[in-house]
């Protein structure tokens, strides 16, 4: 029980918060980029992400390339302490040597659990990104679909968001294990942890880039029959936005790493000083 409720556990949870929310702040254009090629088949979305970033600021409004980050940044936060807590707090209370399929297994039921937690938090997000749907802010939203779709509509996308947690738990082996290699030969710093994180996230990304385009479509308020219809009549439509999704979660994941790292270095080692006065 100790190992749920301790200190060192909630300082990862906290700093694993707030690595993401500077990462998604920083980034969040491509985000939108990203969501609104996975779901919307509109003839002005192709290009470079580059390209298209300059054109939707031209066409709509720098504004457009926010349109909704307030409320991403308060699901990010509190789905990252979750994922980070639980993550954590497992590994701790194993008390078994760290591993890759250790972490690999602890990613998963931390996945798991931030899923069933949070997924109402990212249905609103997803539709807020669309003029569509106008939420005030993310509790309105919440309360909104709950009164017209009810339960089922706050979890929309849940069946692929669980298969989907393969993705930081891939993410997250990857990065411990390069991590452990690095420690073990005197190498890592936190900025390394950025090139390693950029490293994960790129390899867990793209192996389940096709299951995130459906999840961002289910999310969105499309059914599952013409999501894919589009898969059939269209394969390719699988890896539609991975260019922009690639860049997004690539540059979020490593500097989230990194402001992690630090803050979790620095925590840490101001409490270990204060234990050894005492």
């Amino acid at each position: 029980m100790s190992s749920l409720l301790s200190y060192e556990t909630l300082v990862h949870a906290m700093a694993g918060a707030t690595g993401s929310v500077v990462g998604m702040a920083t980034f969040y254009p491509l985000d939108i980029l990203r969501s609104r090629i996975q779901v919307e088949d509109s003839p002005k979305l192709r290009g470079s992400s580059l390209q298209l970033l300059f054109k939707l600021a031209n066409e709509e409004g720098i504004e457009s390339l926010y349109h909704g980050l307030c409320p991403v940044l308060q699901s990010l936060s509190i789905s990252n302490f979750v994922y980070f807590y639980t993550f954590h707090a497992l590994r701790k209370a194993a008390k078994t040597q760290s591993s890759a399929l250790g972490d690999l297994a602890f990613g998963m039921l931390a996945g798991s659990v931030n899923v069933l937690l949070t997924s109402p938090l990212w249905v609103v997000n997803t539709r807020m990104k669309f003029d569509k749907y106008s939420y005030p802010n993310l509790f309105e939203g919440l309360y909104i679909i709950f009164k017209k779709e009810g339960m089922k509509g706050l979890w929309s996308g849940t069946i692929p968001s669980l298969l989907l947690v393969s993705n930081p738990a891939i993410q997250f082996m990857i990065y411990e294990a390069l991590k452990r290699h690095l420690v073990s030969k005197g190498h890592f710093s936190s900025y390394t942890a950025f090139l390693l994180g950029a490293i994960a996230k790129a390899i867990a990304t793209t192996i389940t880039y096709p299951l995130q385009l459906v999840q961002s479509r289910l999310r969105a308020g499309t059914s599952i029959k013409p999501v894919f219809k589009d898969i059939r009549s269209n394969p390719s439509v699988m890896f539609r936005g991975l260019e922009a999704k690639l860049l997004q979660t690539v540059m979020t994941a490593a500097l989230m790493f990194l402001i992690y790292e630090k803050i979790v270095h620095t925590v840490l080692t101001i409490m270990r000083v204060k234990l050894q006065k005492h």
